[in-house]
């Protein structure tokens, strides 16, 4: 399997996804999965990176040689950017076509145990 993950400021945000992103794929007996972070094109924050135009052009650029892309940004507060990452997930399946996944998902509040009052 291969992964990339398209992430708001990759110069800030790759030596932080990319091991837990590998992580993650252990976990789900995907262990010889190459994880790359994608450095082209290069997003800068989170309004590049939530723009259809600069995500489309990440997936066609990487098209057939992906099996998962992987949006990620901070949710910077905006209660409302899970719809806006919803709405990407379904512009793109038009492009990646079937056999491939584009999930994209945001930072949020921790949560310990499930429970947010338990970080104190």
């Amino acid at each position: 399997m291969r992964v990339l993950i398209l992430a708001e400021d990759f110069v800030k945000d790759e030596f932080l996804l990319q091991p837990i992103i590998q992580a993650m794929m252990k976990t789900v007996d995907r262990a010889k999965a190459k994880v790359r972070v994608c450095k082209d094109p290069r997003f800068h924050g989170t309004g590049e990176a939530l723009n259809w135009k600069y995500i489309e052009q990440a997936l066609r650029r990487h098209q057939g040689m992906v099996d998962l892309f992987l949006l990620c940004v901070d949710r910077d507060g905006n209660a409302n950017r899970q719809v806006v990452l919803g709405n990407l997930e379904n512009q793109a399946k038009t492009v990646i076509g079937t056999g491939r996944a584009f999930p994209a998902e945001n930072a949020g509040p921790a949560r310990i145990l499930g429970n947010p009052g338990n970080l104190g």
